[in-house]
């Protein structure tokens, strides 16, 4: 039979989830836990000698779809629904400053590093 929960049991908990429960819901976890916990009590009871472990997910094995070539999609409607572009091509703001590298919203130091 496993531990019974306590209040302090659930306090302690939420503090190291850092959430901040109230009275009420205090109760309430502490009423869910213990059933939760009673519920693997009960199966702790089944028999389970004659079940084979799982080792993975499934029993599949190495299954892949036909490598078969798709339909181009239609890329001028991509580059139209872009809110802007040149020759084709989407363009975006600039990631890199002219200046040194440095990206947005970061200042290079004297040393050349980059600060925030």
């Amino acid at each position: 039979m496993a531990s019974p929960i306590t209040k302090e049991t659930i306090q302690h908990l939420a503090k190291l989830a850092r959430l901040e429960l109230t009275p009420n819901e205090e109760k309430q976890m502490l009423a869910d836990l213990s059933k939760i916990l009673a519920y693997f009590d009960e199966l702790q009871t089944l028999d389970t000698s004659r079940v084979r472990p799982m080792t993975g997910g499934t029993t599949l094995k190495n299954v892949f779809r036909e490598d078969t070539a798709a339909g181009e999609t239609n890329r001028g409607a991509g580059v139209n629904a872009f809110p802007e572009s040149k020759d084709g091509f989407l363009k975006i703001p600039p990631v890199f400053s002219a200046e040194g590298g440095s990206l947005p919203g970061r200042q290079a130091g004297a040393s050349g590093e980059e600060t925030t």
